[in-house]
């Protein structure tokens, strides 16, 4: 395993990539009832997969595509499809009905209703998730209780306050003490805790989550044909816990085997805990101590999911930490794009992959990891911009004035 070090702050790791087995639930056949499920629901439309062609000719590639998770069910954010769905799976295996065969109309019945309106759902969440969650419960017809960790912008727990049967409480916690909170007021209180994190005792609905993920690539891929492209090159996923990325990476590998893209899993800095996993080189997940601080609060999570873990371990080829700087830079070049590029709304957590591909593939400290990731003319590259402007304040701060300038 190789790490490299760029003066520009940027940190490079090399996977090992020892392949192995994947969870089940990661594979074409629920791929397909994930993508099947969501496209039942009222409102649902395939998200734009934005293809920025100056960009890629002015960076050498032959293609860039991001994936424009802002319009999302009207949610700004992709969350929305793994809380969904794992609402869609729990109620099948409450109610003992066909998960292959559900969809969100089969939710809507007032047998449906009688049944799901006694369920209660509690989540932790920096504000995607928990919106998320918020949202999924309300089309149900269900309550919802979302803990939130200090410094949450104001504008994020608004919004989930907004939603119709969601109460709102922000915690002078940590991102990983807000979990546990919250995991421990739904064992009190009877409540269905709605987690896209798993520890070893709740993995279920994690998984399930997880699954619900793998409509991305679907969409993607279809979104891809239509520009002439079968496959990525290289995929850029930024982690948190690691639940988004393990899907789409999980769902890569099980598809395509060693066809598969290039993946690249993308961290904050302060708080790289995949990362941190990686380069110990134990086979363990590893978590990052203490209060962090990063823009990307989405990915500001200190600890890796228990079964997104594994499958970033042996199936990514690297893994990168970012200053906050990186993802600045992605959100300024999708909101200000050169030539006929599209112009779209990329939030903190979002422009990480745009701001790390453009400035290793620009840059001259970046050389020697440029050539690591195997970057060519014939190279054509995938981001998923997972959210829009979540945070106006701090997005007109970092588009229209300027912060976290890159050196």
């Amino acid at each position: 395993m190789t790490e490299l070090k760029s003066s520009l702050g940027i940190s490079l790791l090399t996977g090992r990539k020892p392949g192995g087995p994947l969870p089940a639930y990661l594979c074409e056949a629920e791929a397909q009832n994930a993508l099947r499920f969501h496209q039942s629901v009222p409102g649902y439309r395939e998200t734009p997969l934005r293809r920025l062609r100056h960009l890629a000719e002015k960076l050498g590639v032959r293609e860039i595509f991001v994936k424009d998770e802002s319009f999302r069910f009207g949610l700004n954010a992709f969350k929305s499809l793994g809380s969904l769905y794992a609402m869609s799976r729990l109620a099948c295996r409450e109610f003992g009905w066909n998960g292959e065969a559900v969809v969100y109309a089969d939710l809507q019945t007032p047998q449906a209703h009688r049944k799901l309106r006694e369920m209660v759902f509690a989540t932790a969440t920096d504000g995607n998730h928990g919106r998320g969650v918020a949202w999924s419960a309300s089309r149900l017809g269900c309550r919802s209780f979302v803990f939130m960790p200090k410094g949450t912008v104001e504008s994020r727990a608004h919004a989930i306050g907004a939603i119709p049967g969601a109460t709102v409480t922000v915690t002078d916690l940590t991102y990983d003490e807000t979990v546990a909170l919250a995991a421990q007021k739904a064992k009190e209180n009877g409540w269905i805790l709605m987690q896209d994190t798993a520890w070893d005792g709740y993995e279920a609905i994690p998984a399930d989550i997880t699954a619900g993920y793998q409509t991305l690539p679907l969409e993607i891929l279809s979104q891809m044909r239509a520009y002439g492209e079968k496959l990525p090159t290289h995929i850029f996923l930024q982690a948190g816990v690691g639940s988004m990325a393990a899907g789409v990476l999980g769902y890569f590998a099980a598809c395509f085997g060693e066809n598969a893209p290039a993946a690249t899993i993308l961290e904050p800095e302060t708080v790289a805990c995949i990362y941190a996993s990686a380069k110990a080189a134990d086979g363990m997940p590893h978590s990052i101590a203490g209060e962090t601080q990063t823009i990307m609060a989405g990915l500001n999570c200190g600890t890796p999911s228990k079964i997104a873990w594994p499958v970033l371990r042996d199936h990514a080829d690297f893994y990168a930490k970012c200053p906050d700087f990186v993802s600045a830079r992605g959100m300024r070049l999708a909101a200000a794009p050169q030539g006929e590029d599209p112009h779209f709304l990329s939030g903190e957590s979002a422009g990480i992959g745009l701001g790390f591909a453009s400035l290793v593939l620009s840059r001259k400290e970046c050389a020697a990891q440029r050539e690591t990731l195997g970057f060519t003319k014939d190279s054509v590259l995938l981001m998923i911009s997972t959210e829009g402007n979540t945070d106006p304040e701090g997005y007109e701060k970092t588009v229209y004035d300027g912060a976290y300038p890159v050196p």
